[in-house]
C-alpha cells in the first residue's frame, strides 16, 4: 500500500473518531446496570444451587468484559468528547475490572505506538520471541518463555498475576497522577469488597466474585492475544516497521457471533480500533463496513482462532508464527554446533 493510500485510509477511518454521548450513555446503563442485577441475582441463586450461581457468574463475566472495553476507550479518551469525563468513567469501570486506569493507559497508549515492532517490545504486550531469538537464548531463558506462553499460566495463572499484583502496584517512575490513580482504585476496591464481604459474608462473595473475575480475566487475555498472534501476522524491526501496516496487518478482525460480539464491545474489529484508537467501540463495526480496505484484513473465526494456541515463536524469515515443534531441527543444529566448537577448542589446547 503506497503512502498515500495509507493516509487516505486513516482519514477515511478517522470520520469515526467522534463519540456519542447518547451512544455512551446507552451503553453506560446497559452494560453497568445488567450486570449488577445479575450480581445480586447470582447472590439470591447461593439459597436455591450453587451450580445456577456460577451459571449467572459466567454471564456476570461476559459483561465483565464488556465494562473493561468501556474502560478501555476511556483510556484512549474515544468514549466521551470530555477529558474528564473519560477519567472519571474511567476510574470507576477500573474498579469494577481491577484496573488502574491511569497506569494502564500510558502502558496501553505504548503498545499502540509500537505494537509490531520488533525493536521496541515489552510495554503493554504479549512477550513474543523471534525464533532465532529463541534457538540463541540459554536453557532457563527458554523456560522462561515456554512457561510463559503455556495456555495454563498465561490464561490460569494470567488472571491472578494481572488482578492481585500487576494493577494493584504503580511502576518504577510513575508520576504523582499516575500513583495517586492507582491509590485510589485500590482503596475503593478493599472499601466496596470489604462491605460485600460484611453484608453477604466472606463465603458467598468468594463463590460469586472470584468466578467472575477469573473467567472474565482469561477470555480478556485470550482476546488480547489472539487478535495479534496469528500465522501470518505482520512483525518488523524498527527501519522497516510501519503504523498502518502495523495495524492492518498485524491486527485481525476476529469475527464472533453476534451475542459475543456485543458482549466484547465489538473489540474483534482490532485492525479498526489499532489504525485509529480515537473510534468508539460502537463505531468499529461502521468503520469496517465502510471501509472496503479494511475488509481485506486477515479474518479469523472462533474456530480458527484456536489455531493460535500453538503459534509460539515469530519466524522473521518466513514472516509468520510456528510452534515449538517447528524449530526442534534448528535447537539439535546449534546444540550440535556447539559441541563441535567445544570439541575443536579442547583439541587444540592438547
Amino acid at each position: 500500500m503506497s503512502k498515500q493510500k495509507q493516509v487516505q485510509l486513516k482519514k477515511s477511518v478517522a470520520t469515526f473518531a467522534n463519540p456519542d454521548i447518547r451512544a455512551s450513555v446507552r451503553q453506560l446503563i446497559n452494560t453497568i446496570l445488567p450486570f449488577l442485577l445479575i450480581w445480586f441475582l447470582a447472590y439470591q441463586s447461593l439459597s436455591v444451587s450453587v451450580w445456577l450461581t456460577l451459571a449467572l457468574a459466567v454471564v456476570a463475566a461476559g459483561f465483565v468484559i464488556r465494562i473493561f472495553i468501556i474502560f478501555h476507550d476511556c483510556t484512549h479518551g474515544s468514549f466521551f468528547k470530555n477529558g474528564k469525563a473519560n477519567r472519571i468513567v474511567g476510574t470507576i469501570t477500573g474498579i469494577i475490572t481491577l484496573f488502574a486506569f491511569e497506569k494502564w493507559k500510558r502502558s496501553h497508549a505504548i503498545h499502540h505506538a509500537t505494537s509490531s515492532n520488533l525493536d521496541k517490545r515489552g510495554t503493554g504486550d504479549v512477550w513474543v520471541m523471534t525464533v532465532d531469538e529463541y534457538v540463541a537464548a540459554s536453557f532457563w531463558g527458554r523456560l522462561a518463555y515456554r512457561l510463559y506462553r503455556n495456555p495454563i499460566v498465561m490464561f490460569g495463572l494470567g488472571p491472578i498475576y494481572l488482578f492481585l499484583i500487576s494493577n494493584r502496584f504503580n511502576r518504577k517512575g510513575a508520576k504523582r497522577k499516575e500513583r495517586m490513580n492507582t491509590y485510589l482504585i485500590n482503596a475503593s476496591v478493599a472499601v466496596i469488597y470489604a462491605l460485600l464481604i460484611w453484608a453477604i459474608g466472606w463465603q458467598a462473595f468468594l463463590i460469586i466474585q472470584l468466578p467472575i473475575l477469573f473467567i472474565a480475566g482469561s477470555l480478556g487475555i485470550w482476546l488480547f492475544y489472539v487478535q495479534h498472534q496469528f500465522e501470518d501476522s505482520y512483525f518488523e524491526n524498527e527501519d522497516e516497521w510501519d503504523f498502518v501496516k502495523a495495524a492492518v496487518d498485524g491486527s485481525s478482525y476476529y469475527k464472533l457471533p453476534k451475542v459475543m460480539q456485543w458482549m466484547t464491545g465489538s473489540i474483534g474489529f482490532h485492525h479498526v480500533h489499532h489504525l485509529s484508537p480515537r473510534v468508539p467501540n460502537y463505531k468499529l463495526e461502521e468503520a469496517h463496513e465502510s471501509t472496503p480496505p479494511l475488509q481485506q484484513a486477515t479474518t479469523i473465526t472462533l474456530a480458527s482462532s484456536l489455531k493460535s494456541i500453538r503459534f509460539r515463536l515469530f519466524d522473521e524469515e518466513n514472516k509468520s508464527f510456528v510452534s515449538f515443534r517447528e524449530i526442534k531441527d534448528r535447537l539439535k543444529k546449534r546444540k550440535s554446533g556447539i559441541q563441535m566448537s567445544t570439541g575443536r577448542s579442547s583439541i587444540q589446547e592438547k
